[in-house]
C-alpha cells in the first residue's frame, strides 16, 4: 500500500506542475513562441491582442494569451524592428518598424496575419519612426524624429490608405531633441477631435508637444505648442518615453534615463489641466519607465521599464513595486519584453 501510495504521489506531480502558472509578481507568464525581443502589443479586447518586434515578428492571440500565433512575416521584413502595432479585430492590424530612412515602413493584414500589403515607407532618408496611434477607425499618425530640426508627424483620414506630412509651425525641435521608439507610446491621442500629443527627451530636457484645431481660409489645419516638463530627466539617452490620459484632463508621463534602469529620480509626472502643467512623482517608480498606462478596472495607473513594474493609485504623486522584470511595453492587461517575454495581469496587490 505504501509503494502504491508513493507511485500515486508521483504520477501527480506532472499534474501539478502544468497547473502552476510561472509569475513575476502579478504578472502571469504566457508562451509566446518566439525569443525576439517585443516592444510592440495592442489589446483589441475581447480576448484578442497583437504583438510585434525585431526580426519581423508578429503575434496575435484569439484567446486571451492560451496560445500566441506567429504571423507571416511581410515580404522583405526579415531584418526589420517592428516597434508599434495597431489593431482593429482578430483580423485588421497594422505593423510599424523603426529604423533609418526605409527601414521605417508600415504593413496592413486584413486576413488574420495571414498576407500582409506595405502601405507607406519612411520618405525621409534621415528620418526613424518612433510611433503609430489611431483616434478611431480612420484618423491616424506617425511620430518621427527630427529631420532639418523639425518632429515629422504625418496623418491619415482613411485607415492608412493614404498619409500626408503636417508642415504647420510649431514643430522645431531643440538640439539634440528626439522622440523615443521603446514602446509606441511617446505619440496619444489626447482628446476628441484627434488633438495629439507627443513626448520627447535630450540634453535639454524633456517636452510634451500638444496640437489644436484651427480654421482659416484654407480650410483645418493644425496648430502646435510646447510644454517643458523640467520633473524629468534630461541627457542624452534620457527623456518622457511614454505618454497617457485616464480623460481629457488627467495624464502621465513616465521615462527616465534607459541607461540607468535602477535610477528613480526623475521617472514620472503627473498633469491635471490636461497637460498644461506637469508634476513630478512625490515617490517615482523604482527605475526607469519605457511605458505607462491607466487600469480603469483597479482606478490606477501601471508604468513599466527594464528593471521591473509599479503602480499608483494616487494618479501618479506616489508609487509602489509590482515586480523585477524585464519589460518594454504595456497593453492591458498584457506586457512584453525581450527575448519573447510576454505576460497578463493578474491579481493586484492592495493600496499601501
Amino acid at each position: 500500500m505504501k509503494a502504491l501510495a508513493t507511485l500515486a504521489a508521483i504520477c501527480l506531480l506532472p499534474a501539478i506542475a502544468l497547473g502552476q502558472v510561472e509569475k513575476s509578481g502579478p504578472w502571469e507568464m504566457q508562451n509566446s513562441g518566439t525569443t525576439a525581443s517585443l516592444r510592440g502589443i495592442h489589446a483589441v479586447g475581447g480576448g484578442v491582442a497583437w504583438a510585434s518586434g525585431t526580426n519581423g515578428t508578429v503575434l496575435r492571440t484569439e484567446d486571451s494569451g492560451y496560445m500566441w500565433q506567429s504571423c507571416a512575416m511581410p515580404s522583405g521584413a526579415e531584418k526589420l524592428d517592428f516597434r508599434g502595432i495597431w489593431a482593429w479585430d482578430a483580423d485588421t492590424a497594422i505593423v510599424m518598424s523603426s529604423g533609418p530612412g526605409d527601414q521605417s515602413r508600415l504593413y496592413e493584414t486584413i486576413d488574420g496575419c495571414s498576407h500582409w500589403t506595405l502601405l507607406y515607407t519612411n520618405p525621409d532618408k534621415d528620418g526613424f519612426w518612433d510611433a503609430l496611434a489611431f483616434a478611431d477607425d480612420e484618423h491616424g499618425a506617425i511620430l518621427g524624429d527630427p529631420v532639418q530640426d523639425k518632429f515629422i508627424f504625418i496623418e491619415t483620414v482613411d485607415k492608412g490608405s493614404h498619409w500626408q506630412r503636417d508642415i504647420a509651425g510649431g514643430l522645431k525641435s531643440d538640439q539634440g531633441e528626439g522622440a523615443f521608439a521603446a514602446s509606441n507610446s511617446s505619440l496619444v491621442d489626447h482628446a476628441i477631435g484627434t488633438a495629439w500629443m507627443f513626448a520627447t527627451g535630450g540634453p535639454t530636457g524633456s517636452r510634451v508637444f500638444g496640437s489644436q484645431n484651427g480654421i482659416s481660409e484654407k480650410g483645418l489645419f493644425r496648430e502646435w505648442y510646447a510644454i517643458n516638463v523640467s520633473s524629468l530627466a534630461k541627457g542624452k539617452s534620457s527623456g518622457i518615453f511614454s505618454l497617457a490620459f485616464r480623460d481629457i484632463s488627467h495624464g502621465m508621463a513616465v521615462g527616465g534615463d534607459y541607461t540607468k534602469p535602477n535610477e528613480s529620480a526623475g521617472t514620472a509626472a503627473w498633469t491635471a489641466d490636461g497637460g498644461q502643467h506637469w508634476t513630478g512623482a512625490e515617490k517615482p517608480p523604482h527605475g526607469y519607465r519605457s511605458a505607462v498606462a491607466w487600469d480603469a478596472d483597479a482606478k490606477a495607473w501601471i508604468a513599466t521599464g527594464t528593471n521591473g513594474s509599479d503602480i499608483s493609485y494616487d494618479d501618479g504623486k506616489t508609487w509602489q513595486p509590482l515586480d523585477d522584470g524585464n519589460w518594454n511595453a504595456l497593453s492591458l492587461p498584457w506586457i512584453v519584453g525581450p527575448k519573447g517575454r510576454i505576460a497578463k495581469l493578474g491579481a493586484l496587490p492592495p493600496k499601501k
